[in-house]
């Protein structure tokens, strides 16, 4: 690889585009076009066409009002046209001089009043006109578009383009494809007659070559990975009669759904095979994920094993902590277990006693942030591994787990338990590659997603809520009635009920996120006389984040102002009202967590989103796209499939992705037929062309496969 500080601007910046390989140049597909095929006389011409005309300049010069700016008049025979440049180079200035002959193309404004154009493109006039149209490609600073067109083509010429698909496999799409060669040559360089229509919808026949392709390689990636995963070894987990599992049962003080009991009958079937379980849990806000979870754990711990579960919080692991002592420390304790508690901000000694009881096997159940996924962190015997909120972790934390895990897996010393030979237990470690992984998910994910992007996981859903949540009814208020949410929140803390007040978070400015919490705080104190108003915020120390959690969580408390840290995990049934300051600002998933923080009591429940209209009082589309939903619904997976709509796919899975989309070209909605034939095809190419399937992902993932998988 040659040295980066031997590289020039271009290719440094080829390289930060992702752009390596001959390939991804060839698969590095135009923005948009132009037509530089034919010239036009300004006669012909009408506003507000892109024109390319060739011209004599017949006037050159700098004026200052009403701002500095370069003025060329120029002449093509048949009408005049003033050019204006607002930056310029006197190189430009010297190539615009009076009697120079151009080449002209830009967007015409004026007519009637006598033609302008704003900053067009110009070069001599004269040489032969393009036979295509002239490709806009996406680029960063220091890429110019004739550099990145020849890189493109250089790279689309010299790459391996042959065919990977099975013989016949595309007879069965419509409409029919091209091969690839020709479809990418099309894409890079269309003559003038294409259908603009359907290269700019993307459903010509040379974008669905490309489309059956991307989806393809997806699929194989995916499967391949759950193919391997099923060669892998894992402790076949089951509990004991009479064991943990139906202790913890029997102990919970509430009785299951009937969504619950499946799903956990699903996972528990995975933990008895001896193939490493690669599972999704989704379901709504306040489905009762946690306790699925706690019961699969009591499997795992039932047969001599242990667990681990990471939140990507310190809130949200702190309440799955409170809630997992609760339900389980009881039964642990006889044994001589407990359940530990690893995060980034315990005290040194407090954090080495956590350690050595995580690596003495005493700690059944380790609960925390990424802290559990550290390097000085040691499991003795760690067969399951729960990831809450997975979404929000990135690639590289998942897959730093799982190498954590992979291999590391030693036999424990024999407890004279189990038979001889028995793989259930700690000594048949030997085989073991990998632990079982649950993953677990309040943003439920919408079908064709799961298709596409989870086709190596299976998915369990929690499809109905728990008795006694209350529905929360759901109201937009514009910014300037502030006053009327404040006496609103006044009546609630009168009646004994608590109120939440989450501010947007600011990713630009910390400062600013502090300073706007920081004065809602004021002005609710001030508002509100004798009523005990909490800040809650991500600059804290985590002590100070307890102790107001903690006097919420008692109701000594009545309104808490908070940045986001409270979207996912907070378990308060006394609060009744929620507002959300901006809420314009925040994803459409992020707005229904925070809804979930109320309705968990008996009392009647609202979420207020205050809106904050832009310039002229209107709000943005998506925002009001956004705000609609939240009005009209509070399904979760109706919420899920109309914030797909809303940002696709990539921004949906947020950190799944890490970086480039994963499918560039594809639409999971409007493309779903060729979902359906990638799926269908890769089982058959695996086994049949394992040849072909290999070298097809790797044309098309190169180094981004790990990231697919994790």
């Amino acid at each position: 690889m040659p040295d980066s500080k031997a590289l020039s601007q271009p290719q440094k910046a080829l390289a930060k585009l992702g752009l390596a390989r001959d390939i991804d140049l060839a698969l590095h597909l135009p923005l948009r076009y132009e037509d530089e095929t034919r010239l036009v006389k300004l006669r012909d011409a009408r506003e507000g066409d892109t024109a390319q005309i060739e011209a004599t300049v017949t006037a050159c010069e700098v004026v200052y009002r009403p701002r500095r700016q370069l003025v060329v008049t120029v002449d093509d025979g048949s009408d005049t046209c003033v050019l204006r440049f607002f930056s310029f180079y006197p190189s430009q200035q010297k190539a615009l001089a009076v009697g120079a002959r151009l080449r002209l193309r830009g967007e015409l404004k004026g007519g009637f009043l006598g033609w302008q154009m704003v900053h067009p493109t110009f070069k001599p006039a004269g040489g032969e006109l393009p036979g295509a149209l002239t490709p806009v490609y996406p680029t960063v600073a220091a890429l110019p578009q004739a550099y990145l067109r020849k890189a493109v083509l250089a790279g689309l010429a010299r790459a391996d383009l042959s065919d990977t698909f099975p013989p016949g496999v595309t007879q069965a799409l419509r409409p029919a494809v091209w091969e690839l060669r020709e479809a990418l040559s099309f894409l890079h360089q269309p003559p003038p007659d294409a259908p603009m229509a359907l290269l700019e919808d993307r459903s010509h026949p040379a974008w669905q070559r490309l489309k059956a392709e991307e989806l393809l390689a997806q699929q194989l990636s995916q499967l391949e990975s759950k193919r391997e995963r099923e060669t892998l070894r894992a402790p076949s987990l089951a509990g004991r009669p009479h064991g943990l599992h139906e202790q913890l049962l029997a102990a919970l003080p509430f009785r299951l759904t009937a969504a619950q009991r499946r799903v956990g009958e699903e996972i528990a079937h995975d933990l008895r095979r001896e193939v490493p379980m690669h599972r999704l849990l989704q379901g709504d806000v306040g489905s009762g994920k946690t306790v699925v979870a706690a019961l699969a754990a009591a499997i795992a711990i039932d047969a001599g094993w242990q667990c681990a579960l990471m939140a990507p919080t310190e809130i949200l692991a702190e309440q799955h902590f409170r809630k997992l002592i609760g339900w389980l420390e009881p039964l642990l304790a006889p044994q001589g277990l407990r359940v530990a508690w690893l995060t980034g901000s315990q005290k040194k000694k407090e954090r080495a006693e956590m350690l050595a009881t995580v690596a003495g096997g005493q700690a059944a159940l380790v609960v925390g942030t990424h802290a559990v996924i550290q390097d000085q962190v040691q499991f003795k015997r760690l067969a399951l591994a729960i990831i809450d909120e997975q979404h929000r972790f990135g690639v590289a934390q998942r897959l730093a787990l799982r190498a954590k895990m992979d291999g590391h897996a030693e036999p424990a010393p024999s407890t004279g338990k189990a038979e001889e030979g028995d793989e259930g237990s700690p000594d048949a470690v030997r085989a073991s590659r990998e632990p079982h992984l649950l993953m677990m998910s309040a943003t439920p994910i919408p079908r064709t997603l799961a298709m596409s992007y989870y086709a190596d996981l299976d998915v369990s859903t929690i499809d109905e809520l728990p008795p006694g949540r209350t529905p929360v009814v759901t109201k937009l208020i514009a910014d300037s009635r502030r006053e009327e949410v404040a006496e609103r929140i006044r009546a609630q803390v009168n009646q004994g009920r608590q109120v939440y007040w989450v501010c947007p978070l600011i990713e630009e400015s910390e400062a600013l996120d502090l300073a706007n919490a920081t004065a809602t705080h004021q002005a609710l104190c001030a508002a509100l006389p004798g009523v005990r108003v909490g800040l809650l915020h991500s600059r804290m120390p985590p002590a100070e984040k307890k102790a107001v959690m903690a006097l919420f969580t008692a109701g000594q408390m009545g309104v808490l102002v908070s940045t986001t840290v409270i979207e996912v995990g907070v378990d308060v049934p006394n609060a009744s009202l929620m507002v959300i300051e901006h809420a314009e600002r925040f994803g459409l998933s992020q707005l229904h967590q925070l809804r979930g923080r109320v309705g968990r009591g008996a009392a009647a429940s609202a979420c207020v989103l205050l809106y904050c209209a832009g310039e002229g009082g209107r709000l943005g589309d998506t925002a009001r796209a956004r705000l609609k939903a939240m009005a009209e619904t509070a399904d979760g997976f109706e919420i899920a499939r109309r914030d797909l709509e809303i940002r696709g796919p990539g921004e949906f899975l947020g950190a799944r992705q890490s970086g480039a989309p994963l499918l560039r070209f594809a639409d999971l909605a409007a493309d779903a037929g060729l979902l359906d034939w990638a799926r269908a095809l890769s089982p058959l190419m695996l086994d049949r062309h394992p040849q072909l399937a290999r070298r097809h992902v790797a044309r098309w993932l190169g180094g981004r496969q790990d990231y697919l998988r994790a």
